[in-house]
């Protein structure tokens, strides 16, 4: 792997990307057609085509028959006209001779039975006949095309990890127990972590350990937890391989995967530092709640996407019509592909591309929308939209390759996920944890501040506030750093349900959260379930003490009021932590039920900084009030001040220029107050913006 800070320069491809999947070898019996495709993506802007995804049965029809001339053509006709082109790696889809003839390639389920051949992603990662097969076809392409003018970027496979199961056989058990024994060291050092002596099921060798499935081993969490580890670990494995095969055939052109929308059985923070650049697939059901809720979660996955390397990414799909696999196949309304588009650049992405270009003419994905469809002409209503985007993306050209500062972060780890949603209980129907990162995501966002959504991982100490919502898990050191972080004047909100276990799913002994106490000033006695009909609130704490009489009045905290409006009261559900108060202030207690008084949301001075614990699950407007209340007391503020409901305010910066998008996902029109000097890039601006309307403007720092 090349380090990164020589590699910038490349990654940066000096234009906004327009195009995306395009299947030639769909058409190559209709030459007629691959020429009239040219005209057209050049009409709609389109510099980029991404091939060779699914098209290892043209490329090796029989085993050993190799066939690129094909692809040398249409690669040669495209770069003459101007268009480039990101290659991909076949090895999402294997030809049916390779299944037959070599079974091993094909996943076993947790039932122990081999799939049959068909769909994609269903390669067992561990086989060798597979890896050897990939290495070779791998290697030719670079070799033949690595060096092509018009070849930009490798695209590794595809949406690695889609399949419905990870493969139980037994190449793969054999690898998970060998991972156990490197990270564990010795079989007795296994049973500690794991816990095992519960239920009486303690191991004696590496030997004896199987994955855990529905017909076996399931209850011990922290098997679950290595097991899923150890999946990740394969993929990355598997994406060390076919880089190396790349080297080997000469190319060193960045490489990406294209990863998906809130993908919980893979960790992509270990994936991250094996590519070059990050890209995803973006398919949001837009129009199925309002916009502007639909926006919000999108943006956080552009963030989320963007943060794992904090540098630009590559929208590598989305849809300028509507998809065929989701429930509705809903059409996006005027304004709306436009909106959706120039929200992934806003969020940092360097490119808008498709699935697909040309519609296919049969199979699954045949009624999926794509910029050309089965009419085939330009005079479509997506066509338009899709050639405005384009003459978009030319007028943003100065945006390409500009940063993303946030000063704010929400962690959101997807190990953690994996052990909360595993844990039984307190919640078996619900613990919400994507929705309760979503509250604290949108509190910094509606405030118009550009937010980083980090994991446990990376650094904390370049931002000014941090929220944890949720860290039920604290995995190693991560306690010691938020402290470290605290004590030199940073600001954590952490909330309800963090710091119960360790990261193999151990609970910590003598109180939670786990080695956090003192910075937060306090220790959770218990934690509420409550039935989806209950409620509480929380009221402001003029007279409770921490156990709920009322024989003293908590202190003001010094520095006036940290919520704004003292009188204002919030409900909360699902989730109510009973907590006693050491050093922390209540700012809230609750309103009903037999911890009437307790403590609802507190605050804490250690060292430097501060720490805010959240104690229950309260509605969005506890998030918007408080976190708008931190970003004050921290002198942060965005670039509009006042961010209008359903508007968005994104800033990139590059020189000696912040570019703000602002973008309305309201219904209506919306008046917005443009920053003083602003130069409006593109879009429609008369002191108001219209419905799904954007506005990109540069403002000179």
């Amino acid at each position: 792997m090349t380090d990164m800070t020589d590699r910038k320069e490349q990654i940066n491809f000096g234009k906004m990307l327009h195009g995306g999947d395009y299947n030639p070898e769909q058409w190559l019996d209709s030459p007629e057609i691959l020429e009239k495709d040219i005209e057209y993506f050049k009409k709609a802007h389109i510099n980029e085509v991404s091939i060779g995804i699914f098209s290892w049965s043209t490329l090796e029809p029989e085993e050993g028959r190799y066939c690129l001339d094909w692809m040398q053509e249409i690669i040669d006709r495209l770069w003459a006209n101007g268009i480039s082109v990101i290659l991909a790696t076949p090895s999402g889809a294997r030809p049916k001779w390779m299944a037959d003839k070599y079974p091993e390639v094909l996943r076993v389920d947790e039932y122990g039975k081999r799939d049959f051949f068909g769909a994609r992603h269903n390669h067992c990662l561990t086989s060798p006949v597979y890896r050897e097969k990939v290495r070779i076809i791998d290697r030719m392409l670079s070799e033949r095309f690595g060096k092509h003018p018009a070849v930009i970027a490798w695209h590794i496979s595809n949406e690695l990890g889609g399949a419905a199961h990870d493969c139980f056989c037994p190449l793969c058990q054999a690898e998970f127990r060998i991972f156990l024994r490197e990270k564990y060291g010795s079989i007795d050092n296994l049973n500690k972590a794991w816990a095992t002596t519960f239920w009486s099921h303690t191991y004696n060798s590496f030997d004896q350990v199987e994955a855990p499935s529905r017909r076996g081993e399931n209850g011990l969490h922290a098997l679950n937890l290595d097991w899923r580890r150890f999946v990740t670990d394969r993929y990355a494995d598997f994406i060390k391989a076919e880089t190396a095969a790349i080297r080997e055939g000469g190319s060193i052109l960045p490489t990406t995967i294209n990863m998906m929308y809130d993908f919980i059985p893979i960790n992509y923070h270990k994936l991250a530092p094996l590519v070059d650049i990050i890209s995803w697939d973006n398919y949001p059901s837009w129009h199925k709640k309002e916009e502007a809720v639909t926006a919000m979660d999108t943006a956080m996955q552009h963030d989320f996407m963007r943060s794992l390397k904090k540098a630009p990414f590559l929208l590598m799909e989305s849809c300028p019509s509507a998809t065929n696999w989701q429930a509705v196949s809903k059409l996006k309304k005027p304004g709306m592909h436009e909106a959706s588009s120039l929200q992934a650049v806003a969020h940092g992405s360097d490119s808008v591309l498709y699935f697909q270009l040309r519609q296919s003419r049969g199979a699954s994905e045949k009624f999926h929308g794509a910029v050309i469809d089965h009419y085939g002409g330009d005079d479509t209503r997506v066509f338009r939209d899709v050639t405005r985007v384009g003459e978009d993306l030319e007028k943003l050209a100065d945006v390409c390759g500009t940063e993303t500062v946030a000063k704010v972060a929400v962690v959101y780890d997807v190990e953690n996920r994996w052990a909360m949603e595993q844990a039984q209980g307190p919640r078996n129907a619900g613990l919400f944890y994507t929705e309760t990162a979503l509250k604290s995501y949108a509190a910094f966002r509606r405030q118009g501040l550009n937010v980083d959504v980090i994991d446990e991982s990376q650094p904390l100490d370049c931002y000014s506030v941090v929220a944890m919502p949720m860290l039920y898990m604290l995995r190693e050191g991560f306690a010691d750093k938020v402290r470290t972080y605290v004590e030199n004047g940073g600001r954590i909100i952490m909330t309800y349900w963090s710091g119960i276990v360790d990261e193999t799913d151990l609970c910590f002994l003598g109180g939670t959260p786990g080695g956090l106490m003192d910075v937060l000033g306090l220790r959770s006695t218990e934690i509420d379930g409550l039935y989806d009909w209950e409620m509480n609130t929380g009221i402001p704490a003029d007279s409770f003490s921490a156990d709920g009489t009322q024989d003293k009045a908590y202190p003001k905290e010094d520095g006036g009021p940290i919520i704004s409006g003292t009188k204002a009261s919030y409900t909360c559900t699902h989730l109510c932590d009973l907590v006693r108060v050491s050093t922390a202030q209540p700012l809230l207690v609750y309103g009903s039920d037999f911890y009437k008084g307790w403590p609802a949301l507190t605050v804490n001075r250690f060292g430097e900084g501060k720490a805010w614990y959240v104690c229950a699950d309260f509605e969005q407007r506890l998030y918007d009030d408080l976190y708008r209340a931190i970003a004050g007391e921290a002198g942060i503020r965005g670039p509009l001040g006042e961010v209008p409901e359903g508007v968005e305010v994104t800033t990139r910066t590059g020189g000696d220029k912040d570019f703000i998008f602002i973008q309305n996902f309201r219904r209506e029109r919306v008046a917005v107050a443009l920053p003083a000097g602003a130069e409006i890039l593109c879009g429609e601006y008369d002191g108001t913006i219209d419905s799904f309307g954007t506005v990109a403007a540069s403002v000179r720092k």
